[in-house]
């Protein structure tokens, strides 16, 4: 089997395409400027009898090209440098006891501030000042897990005053630090479990909105996969009045493409969210791979987090990560079993 990029003609098609897959493989010389590039060189190509290939950057400059200073072939690609200035910025944040601010770290990376930030949410998904709130956040979450007070988790979390923390913590908790720290003592979670054409069917909320839409053929085990999540809340079951918000989601889960009119407490990282956003946009009766939901939210080569941050839904067909493939169009794992997901495309395309 021929190997790619093994003759002149395709290495030419290569340099026209500036095909990053081939740099590294080989390099291209312009003799009529003396310089050589990688393939993927964004500089206009010359004419294709100025140019000779070569195995090597040693091998160009043996034979007397110097290396381009738009695209630094002796230098690691540009998406492997972009990396690691993302990664080092992530350091720099997560350093921090206030977060930087998008002109510090884009000095820092050496880029100017709009091109620092279109690189960062490129890489991570996410805007810099997203990343250093999921930072502080996880930050909280650690130190109110630990021995201490909440003062100490406040200050250690790079809070400089009470009131801004705790205006911060219901957004990120759902609850207050302390209710958080005694696993949900005092938060009250209302919920009903009802049965539904795709089995049994748990609803909960919070004061902020549905919190929880759990599917499964066990009701007890939906039940204990809620208590897991708050072991010390008040959980409050079977209450008249919840009875509409009850009917309210089975109505969306027999018929999807309705949506759901109610709000929502949607829990997760930044990334997460970012991705459970991107679910809501996608039209009841479409598709999309998790490579192609990848792209869409600016990580080309995230689709893995992407599925993991699918797995991690916990609001059944509200957030539809049941209109997520696999890119041949197969249908791949599904957190309430692939038969449920299959039976919600269905409904959605009008063949059940």
């Amino acid at each position: 089997m021929e190997q790619p990029y093994s003759n002149d003609e395709a290495r030419w098609a290569a340099v026209r395409q500036r095909d990053s897959n081939a740099d590294g493989v080989f390099y291209y010389s312009v003799r009529s400027t003396g310089v050589y590039c990688r393939p993927s060189c964004a500089a206009r190509p010359a004419l294709r009898a100025n140019i000779a290939f070569h195995a090597s950057c040693a091998a160009a400059e043996a034979a007397g090209f110097r290396a381009c200073l738009r695209c630094k072939p002796g230098q690691p690609p540009l998406a492997e440098r972009q990396a690691a200035i993302v990664a080092q910025s992530c350091r720099l944040i997560e350093a921090s006891d206030e977060p930087p601010d998008l002109d510090t770290l884009a000095q820092a990376a050496g880029m100017s501030r709009f091109h620092f930030h279109r690189v960062f949410k490129a890489h991570t998904g996410i805007t810099p000042k997203a990343y250093a709130a999921a930072r502080r956040g996880e930050r909280v979450k650690a130190g109110l897990a630990q021995p201490g007070t909440v003062t100490d988790t406040l200050y250690a979390a790079g809070f400089h005053s009470s009131g801004r923390f705790y205006a911060a913590t219901p957004a990120l908790l759902g609850m207050t630090p302390g209710a958080f720290r005694a696993g949900g003592s005092g938060a009250v979670i209302r919920f009903a479990i009802a049965a539904c054409t795709l089995g049994a069917l748990l609803v909960a909320s919070t004061a902020r909105g549905v919190c929880a839409i759990l599917l499964g053929d066990d009701p007890d085990a939906l039940l204990r996969d809620l208590q897991d999540r708050f072991p010390q809340a008040e959980l409050r079951g079977a209450e008249a009045d919840y009875e509409q918000t009850v009917a309210r989601v089975i109505g969306l889960v027999e018929a999807p493409a309705l949506g759901l009119d109610l709000p929502l407490d949607v829990r997760g990282t930044a990334f997460q969210q970012r991705v459970w956003q991107a679910l809501r946009e996608i039209p009841a009766g479409s598709t999309v791979s998790y490579a192609e939901l990848a792209r869409r939210i600016g990580v080309p080569s995230g689709a893995r987090a992407v599925a993991g941050a699918c797995a991690a839904n916990a609001l059944a067909v509200a957030i539809p990560c049941h209109r997520v493939v696999r890119n041949d169009g197969a249908l791949s794992g599904y957190r309430w079993g692939v038969e449920r997901k299959q039976q919600l495309l269905d409904r959605e395309a009008g063949d059940a």
